[in-house]
Formats: C-alpha cells, sequence, structure tokens
C-alpha cells in the first residue's frame, strides 16, 4: 500500500508536461469570474470555442467538460479539436480522484455508504468517537486514522504528532480509539480548550460504560493524549520542532490515570521562542496518586521556576521561561520515534510537516492531507493573503529556512519553464469540482451567484474605478433575490450608496448572460485538479529527491471531502 505508484523518471515527466499545460491556459487560471464583464473574459476564448458552448445547458456543461466519467456524450454541435484537446489534457493530467475501493455512495446520495442508516452518524464510527463530530469529519478521522494506524504498524512505532489538531477529534479517535500515544499540536487555545474539555467527556463516557459492565479497570495513562497549543513555524529547524514536543512531554510527565469525570487539570505551560505550548491531562478523582503528583510539583517549583495555583475547577502551571523545563543542551538523539499527521493542514504547514519528516531522524513516517493552497508562500507571493504572522521574532535556529517556500519545494519544478502558479490559480485549486458537477446537473439557482457578484463589479467601477475586486461577506441567500435588492446590499458592505441608480437596461442584458459566466467558470474550474496535481506532485518530488519514495492516496470521497488526498510516505530503516 505504501510503495511509490511511479517511478522517479514517470513523475518528473508529468511534471514537465504539468507545467505546460498550466502555462498555455494561464489566462484561465488566472482570471476572476467576479471580472466577467469588467474584463470582458468571454471574448478572451479562443473565438472558435465561444458558439459551441455559448448554448450549452447546465447538465451539458456537467457531462461535456467537468466530469471525466461520463461516457455518454452527446454533442449538441461539433466542437473545435482544440477545445476537445483541452478537455482531454485536463482529465488525463491530473491524479484521479476517486478511491478505487470508495464504491460506497448509493443512488444519488453525494454521502457514503457509511451514512446510510443515519444521515449524521457513521455506522462505522464508535458513537463516542462521534459526539460534536460533523459526518464529513467523521468519515475523515475514521479513514486517516486507520492509515495513521497502518502506518505506525509498518514503522513499529506507537507514537504519532498530529498537528494542526484543531478540537482533536482525530486526536480522540487514534489515542483512544486506535490505542496510539498522542502528542496533539493546535495553534488556536480555544481549539485546544475544546479539544481538552471533548476528552473529558469521553473518559466520563468510557468510565460509565464500564461502570455498567462492572469493570474496574482505568484507561490506560499512556492513551490519553497530550495537547498543545503552540504555533509551528515554517522558518523553523527540526530541532525547534522536536525542543518543542521535548517541552510537552517534560511537563505532562508521569500523568495519573483517569477513572472518572474529574474537575480538576492539570495544565503545563512553556514559552519557548514565541511558541506557546500548554499541556492538558486528565486527574484521577479517586485515588491519592492525584495529591502525590502535586506534591511533586510544587516541590520541584524552586528549581524550574513553576508557579503552582489552584483553583476551584483546574490547577494550573505557568512558566514564564522555558529555563529548567530543558536547557538548550539536551541532547535530541533520545527523544523516541514518532509518525507525523496533518489532517487539512493549511498552506505552508503541509510543506512544513514534509521537511520535518524528511530532515528529523525521529520522523518515522507521516500522511499529510492538504488544504488552503491560496496561502503557500512563493518566491513571487512570499506573503499572500491569509498568511499567518509569526507571534515572536523568530530565535537563530528558526532562521534556518528562511529561504524556502511552500511552493515549489523540488528542485526539478523549480527548473521547469511555466512552473510558477499564482495566488488565484492555488485558490481555484480549492473548489469542489463535484459539488459544482451537481449544481449543474440539478439546474440549481446556486448558480447565478458568479453572475450577481459580477454584475455588482461593473457597478462599484462604475462609480469607483480604483475599487477592484473589493471583498464582500457572503450574502445569505443571495441566490434567491432580485438582482436589485443584491445590489443594494453589496454597495453597501463596500461603502457605496445603496440607492445607487441602476441602469435597467444593463442589467437585464447581464442578466442574459448567466449562461456564459457559467461556463467560463467551468473552463477554469476544469484546471482546478491539475493545479492541485502540479502542487501535490511538487511534494512527491521533493520527498523522491530526498531519497524517499511516496504515494498519493485518494483517500476520502471526493463528493464528501473535496480535499481528498493523503500523501503518504514512511523512512526505511537507517534513513
Amino acid at each position: 500500500m505504501f510503495t511509490t505508484s511511479f517511478t522517479a523518471e514517470q513523475q518528473r515527466g508529468l511534471a514537465k508536461q504539468l507545467a505546460t499545460f498550466l502555462s498555455q491556459y494561464r489566462h484561465l487560471s488566472d482570471s476572476y469570474i467576479i471580472e466577467f464583464f469588467t474584463e470582458d473574459l468571454w471574448h478572451t476564448l479562443p473565438s472558435s470555442w465561444q458558439p459551441v458552448l455559448q448554448d450549452l445547458s447546465y447538465p451539458q456543461i456537467a457531462d461535456l467538460l467537468l466530469d471525466a466519467t461520463h461516457e455518454d456524450r452527446r454533442y449538441p454541435s461539433v466542437w473545435p479539436l482544440s477545445l476537445l484537446a483541452f478537455r482531454a489534457t485536463a482529465h488525463a493530467l491530473a491524479f484521479p480522484r476517486e478511491s478505487r475501493s470508495e464504491g460506497c455512495r448509493v443512488g444519488g446520495s453525494v454521502k457514503p455508504k457509511e451514512f446510510l442508516e443515519n444521515h449524521s452518524q457513521s455506522s462505522l464510527l464508535g458513537h463516542i468517537f462521534r459526539k460534536h463530530v460533523k459526518p464529513k469529519k467523521q468519515h475523515e478521522i475514521r479513514k486517516l486514522g486507520t492509515l495513521v494506524k497502518q502506518l505506525c504498524e509498518q514503522t513499529d512505532c506507537n507514537r504519532v504528532v498530529d498537528v494542526g489538531s484543531g478540537q482533536g477529534h482525530l486526536t480522540r479517535f487514534l489515542s483512544f480509539g486506535l490505542g496510539l500515544s498522542v502528542t496533539a499540536i493546535e495553534a488556536d487555545p480555544t481549539l485546544v480548550t475544546m479539544a481538552s474539555k471533548f476528552d473529558g467527556q469521553l473518559v466520563w463516557a468510557l468510565e460509565k460504560e464500564k461502570q455498567k459492565k462492572n469493570c474496574s479497570s482505568h484507561i490506560p495513562a499512556q492513551n490519553l493524549p497530550c495537547h498543545i497549543t503552540g504555533w509551528v513555524n515554517p522558518k523553523a529547524s527540526w530541532e525547534a520542532f522536536i525542543r518543542q514536543l521535548k517541552a510537552a512531554d517534560h511537563v505532562s510527565e508521569g500523568p495519573p490515570t483517569p477513572s472518572g469525570p474529574s474537575k480538576k487539570k492539570l495544565r503545563g505551560s512553556v514559552q519557548q521562542g514565541g511558541l506557546h505550548v500548554v499541556q492538558t491531562s486528565y486527574a484521577r478523582s479517586d485515588s491519592n496518586s492525584q495529591e502525590s503528583e502535586l506534591s511533586k510539583q510544587q516541590k520541584s517549583k524552586k528549581m524550574s521556576g513553576v508557579e503552582f495555583v489552584d483553583e476551584k475547577c483546574c490547577s494550573c502551571i505557568h512558566s514564564d521561561s522555558h529555563e529548567g523545563v530543558y536547557s538548550e543542551e539536551d541532547s535530541l538523539q533520545g527523544y523516541p520515534d514518532f509518525v507525523l499527521t496533518g489532517l487539512h493542514a493549511c498552506g505552508d504547514l503541509s510543506a512544513t510537516l514534509l521537511r520535518h519528516f524528511v530532515k528529523c531522524p525521529h520522523v518515522r513516517g507521516i500522511t499529510s492531507v492538504a488544504c488552503c493552497y491560496m496561502k503557500i508562500t512563493t518566491k513571487e507571493n512570499p506573503t499572500p493573503p491569509g498568511l499567518v504572522i509569526p507571534p515572536a521574532p523568530p530565535t537563530p535556529d528558526q532562521e534556518s529556512v528562511q529561504s524556502e517556500f511552500g511552493y515549489p519545494m523540488s528542485s526539478w519544478v523549480s527548473g521547469l519553464s511555466g512552473h510558477q502558479l499564482s495566488y488565484k490559480a492555488r485558490e481555484g485549486a480549492c473548489h469542489a469540482v463535484e459539488d459544482y458537477v451537481r449544481r449543474l446537473r440539478e439546474e440549481s439557482e446556486l448558480l447565478r451567484s458568479h453572475c450577481y457578484r459580477a454584475m455588482l463589479e461593473t457597478f462599484i467601477r462604475d462609480t469607483r474605478p480604483d475599487l477592484r475586486r473589493a471583498g464582500i461577506q457572503t450574502i445569505k441567500k443571495s441566490h434567491l433575490l432580485p438582482f436589485i435588492e443584491y445590489a443594494r446590499l453589496g454597495l453597501a458592505r463596500v461603502g457605496l450608496p445603496p440607492e445607487l441608480p441602476l441602469d435597467l437596461g444593463r442589467v437585464e442584458a447581464m442578466l442574459k448572460e448567466q449562461g456564459r459566466v457559467v461556463v467560463y467558470f467551468s473552463l477554469s474550474l476544469l484546471l482546478a485538479p491539475v493545479v492541485e496535481t502540479m502542487v501535490l506532485l511538487d511534494r512527491m518530488i521533493y520527498l523522491q529527491e530526498n531519497g524517499v519514495n511516496s504515494q498519493l492516496v485518494p483517500l476520502f470521497d471526493p463528493n464528501f471531502s473535496p480535499r481528498n488526498f493523503v500523501l503518504v510516505a514512511l523512512k526505511c530503516c537507517g534513513q
């Protein structure tokens, strides 16, 4: 399962073809659909394409353009060879998104078969892991968790580090469900708090079940997940990353075993190079082990600069300095090996985890699920919108990779002519093709949204030519509104008078262009999987250049989870 899917030579050849194809159609992938009218995008298409595309029905657009698996193609007119070649090449170069083992949807249902009995509860996931978890996430944590477990078995490694863990849904399944020792890192302290809360609820549920069965055993301490509030700096070295993990491990050393719904928690906090680490473990409520553990913490506070505060609902350990928690001279060689995972790690975070996997001797395997490609840094755009700013200036060992970007990662792709991917192209790669195909086949009213926004752009620029592509927050149920009402709401959001007079003749004329807007967007959407393939293939080549084979697995159902690819790799002994 974890062998390379195609050779290094094939990978490089595909990357070259992708770069050539994408550079040829850059005008499509780099265009903004909201500028359809202001930039006259329709007439940027080849003149031979326009007449055969403009009268297509929405279901025809889905069948003839976007759906690579549709076989019964019936063309209402003769298509030019250049258009046929464009569609065929886009489908051929993109990685297949459907899993071979996923023949699991029933009828026309969007959701996998595991939700047949209950649309919100997976029949393949234990009920204690479904609480607070949406169906999409249930599907993802079950499949990714099982894959991580398999990777742990192949690498003979029981420890997992889950980066970008959010509310800890995957972490809980890995630790409580699959018996792995998990450290979870999340930058948002609010999410970490929620994760700890949900852990407690799960522990309580397990204890209640054991009481019903008259079972006196407790949950093994090693199965309790360790949650860390910490920002993984893309510019930091792997040594800094391991120190971050060691700091948390030291604070949580010897956690007591939970045996019930304890209201007390031990929280450790360490500040290291702008990275704030918090670990939470649940204390036993029916044993003297809690008192002895707290006593140890109190006795050591003079040595480590730790202040102990006892509160009604939690016990907090706070340190203003990492001195005493570990020293810079501590050897990193003794740190235990682990498998690295990240479920929809945003932007550069996925690239950072791959670099840590390659360079850090303690990381034995990795499962990487990426998302938010537009937030990836590039040489052309090192600070894309949405880029997370470091919480503190980097320390010397965090400045070692300042010249590295999220794309491209490989030397091969970096040397290809036309390899550059714009912010807009990478943003487009995040769109859900399958969802749009459903809208087309259903002839959904949602399809008018792009036309509405493009029309609004023309009236905004009529008044404010300098105001280009202004951000307008989602207008609820905009597709159900008459355009005039939609425009008034939109104008107000960009600081223009809602009562701005609109030329009703122009409004009617542009509304008749909705079909063309949908066609143009579909053409650009056809390139989305191709751009995603380029980003992910670059990462595979980067691993190959560093002596590691990898495989890209379409693990999730793309109709349910659009970012469904998992990059899987493990190191051979001695790497």
